[in-house]
């Protein structure tokens, strides 16, 4: 691409973003990301800061954040606001902690069922569907 990054058409800013051109008007709409003005005539321009801020929606959302604390994360991003930012971030850590355990726990009874699965002998019902019934 030989454009001048900011002078951008809104697929080549989410090719360079590496989202969808429905995803850069989805965060639009949800105030996440500016929306330029469209001179008369002409297609709305877009440039580097428009890049980078999508790229940390992108990234804040790959750890886990929802796009209303990404916004929160973005009304912060001055840099001004380190403890707001570790407050959130550290509620985020708890949640992932706690579906980890979770998770973990799933694991551990799936695992179980399983192996119950490939012991059971003769015309035994199935140990993991006895046990969705039971549960039930």
């Amino acid at each position: 691409m030989d454009r001048k990054r900011d002078d951008l058409t809104i697929g080549e800013l989410a090719t360079l973003a590496g989202v969808g051109v429905e995803t850069v008007r989805f965060y639009q709409r949800k105030g996440l990301t500016p929306e330029p003005l469209r001179p008369a005539g002409a297609i709305r321009r877009y440039g580097a800061a428009d890049v980078e801020r999508l790229r940390f929606v992108k990234s804040a959302q790959s750890l886990g954040f929802s796009l209303d604390e990404v916004a929160e994360l973005l009304r912060l991003e001055d840099g001004a606001h380190c403890k707001a930012a570790s407050s959130l971030a550290e509620s985020k850590l708890a949640d992932i902690r706690r579906k980890l355990a979770e998770l973990s726990r799933m694991e551990a009874v799936l695992s179980g069922l399983v192996k119950a699965c490939h012991v059971g002998r003769g015309k035994v019902s199935c140990p993991l569907i006895a046990a969705f019934h039971a549960a039930g």
